[in-house]
């Protein structure tokens, strides 16, 4: 189920070819006070129809990670490639969701929807927008508020319009930062089991980043648990569990043992973390 990596590549098992592939790739920032590495030295394939969750400690360089696959972020050393290309900028074929529920508050919830129908790169006539708009606010529960705007709406109803807008154009990969961590407990678990059924109605490549060992198991076939900055691969779990899923699985012995297993390994990331930021305190005394 687990073990331990050579750079973040699994030597164990075949894997199929690779949509997205991190080669050794490292990230630094500016500071300050010079250079700060958020990102070393990550190998990491993801697979077609894959749903890979990465996790760690707050602040450990995981939505950097994602950035990088997004475009919007350039390794400093190290390549990203996508479909053995390296990526170069943000495409329309990669859907970005944030936890800040990534909606217009001008735009209506039919208007959200269209957004991306109407730019250059995603330009469908006016019949197909339509009818693309009507599939999208029907899968997500949304058709009776198609004219209202974000702000009244719940915070579900507004992060259900961020997936609904991502899913319109039609993206390949799903890149997905912490996008139910403002939500209460039974909210966020209602987004989870909608999510897992418009992923088996849809079919994406899954990229989520989040802070939730349980949701990562629940909705992962495979989790990269990363260390406290700069990000490292430490480990990859393949979840044991098929689809689809639905609520019973999280009273399975096995996804007990598993929340036991992850958490005792990002809890060590997070005591590593709190000792780097005792050490820069003390430093700073000095």
């Amino acid at each position: 189920m687990t073990g331990d990596m050579k750079g973040g590549m699994r030597d164990d098992v075949d894997t199929p070819a690779a949509r997205i592939r991190f080669d050794q790739v490292s990230v630094d920032f500016p500071t300050a006070d010079g250079s700060m590495r958020v990102v070393d030295g990550v190998s990491l394939d993801i697979a077609n129809g894959e749903f890979v969750s990465i996790i760690g400690p707050s602040g450990c360089g995981k939505t950097t990670l994602m950035n990088v696959v997004g475009g919007f972020v350039a390794p400093t050393s190290g390549t990203v490639l996508l479909d053995g290309r390296p990526i170069v900028g943000p495409g329309p074929d990669r859907g970005v969701i944030f936890q800040e529920y990534g909606v217009f508050p001008w735009l209506s919830v039919r208007g959200n929807i269209e957004f991306g129908l109407k730019l250059a790169a995603n330009r469908v006539p006016a019949a197909e927008r339509e009818a693309i708009c009507q599939r999208y606010m029907a899968l997500m529960g949304l058709s009776d508020f198609a004219d209202h705007f974000p702000k009244h709406l719940s915070g579900g109803m507004r992060q259900r319009l961020a997936i609904a807008r991502a899913y319109a154009v039609k993206p390949e990969f799903l890149l997905m930062d912490e996008p139910f961590g403002a939500l209460d407990a039974q909210t966020r678990s209602a987004m989870q089991d909608l999510l897992l059924q418009v992923l088996a109605t849809e079919g994406k490549t899954v990229l989520l980043i989040t802070h939730s060992v349980d949701e990562a198991i629940y909705l992962s076939s495979r989790i990269v648990v990363v260390t406290a900055r700069p990000a490292r691969v430490r480990r990859i779990i393949d979840v044991p569990f098929g689809y689809p899923r639905d609520g019973r699985l999280q009273e399975n012995p096995q996804f007990a043992h598993l929340r036991t297993e992850i958490r005792e390994l990002v809890m060590q990331e997070y005591a590593a973390q709190a000792r780097q930021t005792s050490g820069v305190a003390a430093n700073t005394a000095d």
